[in-house]
């Protein structure tokens, strides 16, 4: 495909030529896109202005839109000991028992999106609101009644320039470009993600969840990621609009291959203890939030 370079912040890269970040950088008309037969519905993003913020990568729109997703977690556990290893010293684990904390391998794939089509995929650990109290029990059950998790992430490789450069400079996520491929469908999941000798970082096989539907802004989820930009805390909001998705609870018959790489290192020295849950969403919608400075304990 074709591709013409462009200016993100002083760093030029790659995109699509006549791609939505080629055409309109950011300023998406939605009747455009609703116009692809890809996309269900517009309508969950009309209720979300977007507004022109300075950043680290130079002036841009918020929030990022992404209008076609697909995405697969595995929710696993592993000891708070372990995670704490990781974890900047701001930062607590979310504990959902005495000792154990919540450890997720994520993949994504975004069909069509403000920045183009990309993959990605994470390792990240639920932590304890920046602000929190002494009550582990009720930041858990609090998270979980709202559908409103934080999140500290380990890795996050991508497969785009755009992504690459966004992500890093202007989010202060830990991502860097790879080879990545996820296929998302109501039969079965599969991601590889590539390392730098041509061989498996990670990959995943499993059957996909049984699907329940869901009409656009009925079931809505939020996550809040933590991560120093600059020299200061930031968060980063993220809104899914669910639209089809199914969980399986102690799921049978995945196949996690734990290769050689960045991402396997993470995991390996989390010492992961059991999988817990997987949970796909063949079709959602995302919002991504430009980080704001926040408040974390000292």
């Amino acid at each position: 495909m074709p591709s013409v370079e462009v200016d993100l912040g002083g760093r030029l890269v790659t995109v699509p030529k006549g791609g939505l970040y080629d055409r309109f950088r950011m300023r998406t008309d939605l009747d455009e896109v609703a116009r692809d037969p890809r996309v269900s519905s517009v309508d969950f993003f009309r209720t979300l202005p977007k507004t022109e913020v300075n950043s680290a990568i130079g002036p841009t729109l918020t929030p990022n839109f992404y209008y076609r997703i697909s995405t697969a977690r595995l929710v696993m556990l592993a000891r708070s000991r372990d995670i704490r290893t990781r974890l900047p010293k701001e930062l607590a684990p979310l504990e959902i028992a005495p000792g154990l904390g919540i450890v997720s391998v994520m993949f994504f794939r975004y069909d069509v999106c403000d920045i183009d089509f990309y993959t990605e995929a994470a390792v990240g650990v639920a932590v304890r609101p920046a602000r929190h109290g002494k009550l582990g029990f009720a930041d858990l059950a609090s998270s979980l009644a709202n559908d409103h998790l934080h999140s500290y992430v380990l890795s996050l490789p991508v497969s785009t320039q755009i992504a690459q450069v966004r992500g890093h400079d202007g989010y202060g996520f830990p991502k860097w470009v790879t080879e990545l491929d996820v296929s998302i469908d109501t039969d079965r999941t599969v991601a590889r993600v590539g390392n730098d000798a041509g061989g498996v970082d990670l990959a995943l096989s499993a059957v996909t969840p049984r699907q329940a539907k869901y009409e656009t802004g009925e079931r809505v989820s939020t996550l809040t990621s933590y991560t120093s930009l600059g020299g200061a805390w930031h968060s980063t909001l993220s809104q899914t609009n669910v639209l089809s998705a199914g969980t399986a609870r102690f799921p049978r018959g995945v196949d996690l291959q734990i290769g050689q790489g960045r991402m396997a290192d993470v995991l390996r020295a989390l010492n992961l203890i059991k999988t817990i849950q997987l949970d796909v969403v063949t079709e959602g919608q995302l919002a991504l939030h430009m980080p704001v400075p926040v408040s974390v304990r000292g």
